[in-house]
């Protein structure tokens, strides 16, 4: 299957609308159905079962998860933590340092004054303070935490 625009050009590399349509039925439900989809989009089963499968080969869909309810799971805070290096001179490894603890939801290199901000999630404050203590003494870094207290919406996907 070629990309093409209007008029035989080519169009802007990406996603064919029919991906497209599908990616986004899929984000706002990963559990349908393969028949549900296939009418949501207006393809056949099996057109679809390939589209869908083309798209998690070339890793435009990296997987299915459930969205979990912090609280009724034990985990009621979240937090975000910046690293800044202790020695601005040491290796920046510092995600393979770090992957093995769980409270770890996400990690984001960024931009700025620190290297990486963690997004976690914890039982209680002072399961937030010994995991202060674990990323410190792991990673050596110096720490600066932001406690959430609330989320109006968390986890969106992004508008294609």
């Amino acid at each position: 299957m070629t990309a093409s625009g209007s008029g035989g050009t080519p169009a802007v590399p990406g996603l064919e609308p029919l991906d497209k349509a599908i990616v986004a039925e899929l984000s706002a439900d990963g559990r349908r159905s393969f028949t549900d989809l296939a009418e949501r989009v207006g393809l056949s089963v099996s057109a679809v079962h390939q589209r869908v499968r083309r798209l998690e080969q070339r890793g435009v869909i990296r997987g299915y998860t459930a969205k979990l309810d912090g609280e009724q799971i034990g985990l009621p805070l979240t937090a975000l933590i910046s690293l800044t290096p202790n020695d601005p001179a040491a290796p920046d490894d510092y995600p393979q340092r770090l992957e093995h603890i769980p409270e770890i939801e996400s990690c984001y290199s960024v931009a700025g004054d620190e290297s990486y901000i963690l997004l976690v999630r914890v039982p209680s404050p002072l399961g937030l303070e010994d995991l202060l203590r674990r990323i410190r003494e792991v990673a050596k870094v110096s720490t600066r935490t932001t406690v959430v207290l609330s989320t109006p919406f968390e986890g969106r996907s992004p508008t294609l």
